[in-house]
């Protein structure tokens, strides 16, 4: 039978919108070697990950396209095949769409959470995760493809919640309210999903609530159990899908995915300047086998955890080279942890390898500091993170503070023979046994099965 009009039109309309998400996906591809769209060095490793890499995003791009502020889903913001952003390898990163102008009922129950409040975890048994924050903001980090979005005048968060301050019941569930305005009298858990930067005199609404569960202990913490509503929705049925809506999406994943990959490309090199002095000052944001200032998160430096401090850098080791990185923490934080990732932002395979540690995994020294080795095979000592044999990537410290610190972390790097590495630690430091290792390595393997299940 052929088409009516009405068909015809579908038809062509969604063809167009086809041919489009596949033309920004070749210009997407592009970004993973041409050296006007500052890739990562073209090494075969690098491409292989590089096309993986955008894979990821392609990945992501067609949940976001789809999804439905009026009939919001939690879903994975990041994941083992959607890794980006120089992720956190002990946070589970959450996310659903929002309109900043409805109301939403986030509800959900924890494992045991007394160190939510600053006591010690519980003995034996589940916990919930070391440390969970709730941000409501107003743009996806990238998407815009443009540095220009590194402003509170395009992307900032409304509100926030934190388990510091997360009032929860006796049986571990809570309720979140998320609105423009919280009631008058309303004394609950509450995000707010409109607020006005007064130094751009603009308004803003929340287009995303972001959520990031970190861990600590991997083998007893276990992730939230999670739901969100809209409370106009509740009860309802979304429209059946037509064609100008479905082209409008598959445009938009294409988008997604080129925007992404210039984004970040153009972030590590101009911003972080991997690569290179860009702004002319003499010196590299992210410095060579070393670690910068410690810096709270801003919107300057790619945003990230409002919580979360950092310091960041670049690995650079030959066959026989490591880095020696002492740590030491005059204040407490909620969470800690150090990640390396390679030059796409990807973690490393935290999985299968120990390319993270966090604060509950790292072994302190008697004087308090914890020494890590980042080396491309195992040094047997304690604090190791493995390069899987990338010869450069990034490396992260994160400290989580609900409030600032009146100390901050201090870092010394170390470059170091391979053979000299038991020099540069205290002479007490023990001797890690492969069977340690195994057992490490098995804690892992088991956690990331259900941090990231499918069922």
């Amino acid at each position: 039978m052929p088409d009516s009009g009405d068909n015809a039109a579908a038809h062509a309309a969604l063809r167009a919108a086809w041919d489009a998400m596949l033309l920004d996906l070749t210009r997407a591809r592009d970004a993973i070697d041409d050296p006007r769209l500052y890739p990562p060095p073209p090494t075969d490793r690098n491409l292989a990950e590089g096309y993986r890499y955008l894979l990821g995003f392609l990945y992501s791009a067609i949940e976001r396209a789809f999804g439905d502020p009026r009939f919001p889903t939690i879903r994975r913001a990041i994941s083992p095949v959607d890794k980006a952003t120089i992720d956190n390898a002990d946070a589970l990163y959450l996310a659903a769409p929002i309109d900043g102008n409805l109301t939403y009922r986030v509800t959900g129950r924890a494992q045991d959470h007394r160190h939510w409040r600053g006591d010690s975890p519980a003995p034996s048994g589940r916990t919930a995760p070391q440390y969970v924050i709730f941000e409501a903001t107003t743009a996806w980090a990238g998407d815009t493809g443009q540095l220009a979005e590194l402003s509170p005048t395009v992307r900032t968060n409304t509100g926030t919640l934190d388990s510091s301050k997360l009032q929860v019941n006796a049986d571990g569930t809570f309720e979140i309210l998320l609105a423009p305005e919280a009631p008058e009298g309303y004394a609950g858990n509450f995000i707010r999903s409109k607020g006005f930067v007064r130094s751009a005199g603009m308004a803003h609404t929340a287009q995303y609530l972001i959520i990031r569960e970190l861990f600590h202990d991997w083998e007893r913490e276990d992730a939230l159990d999670l739901q969100i509503t809209c409370v106009a929705s509740e009860g309802r049925h979304p429209r059946p899908l037509d064609a100008e809506s479905a082209a409008c999406q598959i445009r938009r994943v294409g988008e997604m995915v080129e925007n992404q990959m210039r984004f970040w490309n153009e972030f590590y090199a101009v911003v972080l300047e991997t690569y290179g002095d860009m702004n002319g000052d003499g010196e590299r944001f992210m410095p060579r086998n070393d670690l910068n200032a410690p810096n709270f998160a801003s919107i300057q430096t790619g945003g990230g955890q409002t919580t979360n401090l950092y310091a960041g850098g670049v690995f650079e080791l030959g066959d026989n080279d490591a880095l020696v990185i002492e740590v030491r923490i005059p204040v407490r934080p909620a969470y800690s942890g150090f990640h390396l990732s390679n030059l796409w932002g990807e973690s490393l395979d935290y999985a299968n390898h120990l390319t993270s540690l966090s604060a509950h995994q790292a072994e302190p020294g008697a004087d308090g500091a914890v020494r890590f080795v980042v080396a491309h095979r195992d040094p047997g000592v304690p604090n190791w993170l493995d390069t899987t044999g990338l010869p450069e990537g990034f490396m992260a410290l994160r400290w989580t503070y609900p409030t600032k610190p009146d100390r901050l972390p201090t870092v010394k790097v170390t470059k170091v023979a391979f053979d000299a590495i038991r020099q540069h630690v205290p002479a007490d430091v023990r001797t890690v046994p492969a069977a340690e290792r195994r057992e490490q390595i098995r804690i892992r393997q088991a956690h990331v099965q259900r941090r990231f299940r499918q069922y």
